[in-house]
């Protein structure tokens, strides 16, 4: 399937979007508006890259529950780099380098130890999550470097930097899926390994490749976020893994593999992230919100069951 084209299943995840566009501006006259909109640009900004590299994962039919605690010790690393005064350029590249070795950990695990993908990245969950904790004795650090959060939180003609980091990932991305081998190669793998594995599809290298292109953007996300509060905490990134699925499916990536739109995982993160926003605009209740989640989840999963029977 191509990730370029706009598709039936991305016109249906478009048409839903403007849906849910038209409803809130009805029913809030504030939803609308060119603050707002950036608003909800910005807020759906880490999801979306979050969501672009579990996409990468779930097109060749693995999961990567870890997503969360990698952008966590990530954050932490590049941190405590920062504060100690190690230049901010060399402490974020520390801090990708964190994210990488995590994918490689986990990719190199399910490639050639021949672990099922849930089972090592729900252990990675915990284990990630632990040495963050551990790294920093269970405390948030302080003292990010002006630069830095000037930086992640600055604008390009009125765009916030998020939004132009997430559109040059997706570019990025995009190319790899459509105009290069090992997007066929991703492709290939998630519909039928054995069948790619006879085709000398380098089959493990390619599972390690998505493992380390998913902690490599998880890493990116934790920065983002450390500049955005001024401070890295060892528990950021909770449930970050859940919403990222959730933007992935909705956009029409199918957990069975094969299948998989970086237009549709984008459209699916500003989908959640705008139902949020504009529940939230209403005053309704955070578990309302929970709730309008898992529906459109469900509702995307029967969609992709649906079609993919045809």
């Amino acid at each position: 399937m191509s990730a370029i084209k706009l598709n039936v299943r991305d016109m249906g995840t478009l048409v839903g979007l403007i849906i849910i566009f038209a409803v809130f501006s009805f029913l809030s006259p504030v939803f609308f508006t060119t603050p707002n909109l950036l608003n909800i640009l910005q807020q759906s900004s880490l999801n979306a890259i979050i969501a672009l590299g579990m996409t990468l994962v779930i097109i060749t039919a693995g999961i990567d529950l870890s997503v969360g605690p990698t952008a966590a010790i990530s954050a932490v690393v590049g941190a405590s780099l920062m504060v100690a005064g190690v230049p901010v350029p060399l402490a974020i590249l520390g801090a990708l380098l964190v994210g990488c070795l995590t994918g490689l950990f986990n990719g190199a695990l399910i490639a050639y130890a021949g672990l099922q993908p849930f089972i090592v990245t729900l252990g990675a969950l915990s284990l990630y999550r632990a040495l963050s904790l551990i790294y920093t004795g269970g405390n948030p650090i302080f003292g990010i470097p002006a630069d830095f959060r000037s930086l992640m939180n600055g604008t390009l003609l009125g765009i916030p930097s998020s939004v132009i980091i997430v559109t040059v990932i997706a570019l990025v991305l995009w190319i790899v899926l459509t105009k290069t081998p090992l997007g066929e190669y991703i492709f290939a793998v998630g519909g039928n390994e054995e069948a790619a594995r006879v085709c000398s599809v380098p089959v493990a290298k390619t599972k390690v490749t998505v493992y380390v292109l998913s902690g490599f953007l998880s890493a990116v996300a934790g920065l983002i976020l450390v500049g955005r509060l001024g401070a890295a905490d060892p528990t950021l990134g909770n449930l970050w893994e859940l919403d990222a699925i959730a933007a992935a499916a909705i956009g029409g990536a199918s957990l069975m593999g094969g299948k998989g739109s970086i237009i549709g995982t984008i459209l699916g993160a500003i989908i959640l992230g705008a139902l949020r926003n504009g529940l939230t605009l209403l005053n309704i209740q955070a578990f309302y919100q929970l709730l309008a989640t898992g529906i459109i989840i469900i509702v995307a999963m029967l969609i992709d069951r649906a079609t993919r029977g045809k």
